[in-house]
């Protein structure tokens, strides 16, 4: 079901980001990039092709919710990762799912499962 999406990844720790690129290639999903900033973000989303992605909240201190509005406007599933409570979000992505950090890849996997139901990988 995961073989083969178009992941982003947007975490500002470097071995974060690495170790969730490794668990992305282990559920056959296709990471897109790393972005280590929202600008970043922000210019991956809008040039290249995604199927999900999963964002870090904080990155260097900026909340990465602009990033969360531009995959919205794209119909592009993502989650959230952070060290946060989901209740920090804003009430418009409060039902957002959001694993914990740490999380496992199982965690990785069911999530990515979850919010890309019903999407292909070809979109």
């Amino acid at each position: 079901m995961l073989a083969g999406k178009r992941v982003l990844i947007v975490e500002d720790e470097p071995v974060i980001g690495f170790v969730l690129e490794d668990m992305l290639d282990a559920i056959g999903c296709k990471p897109v990039g790393i972005a280590t900033r929202v600008e970043q973000a922000l210019e991956i989303v809008a040039a290249r092709e995604i199927d999900a992605a999963i964002l870090d909240v904080n990155i260097h201190g900026q909340r990465s919710y602009s990033v969360a509005d531009a995959l919205v406007a794209q119909g592009v599933p993502f989650i959230f990762a952070t060290g946060y409570d989901g209740t920090e979000h804003p009430s418009r992505y409060r039902q957002v799912l959001t694993l914990a950090k740490p999380y496992s890849i199982d965690d990785v996997q069911r999530a990515l499962t979850t919010v890309t139901a019903g999407t292909d990988a070809g979109r």
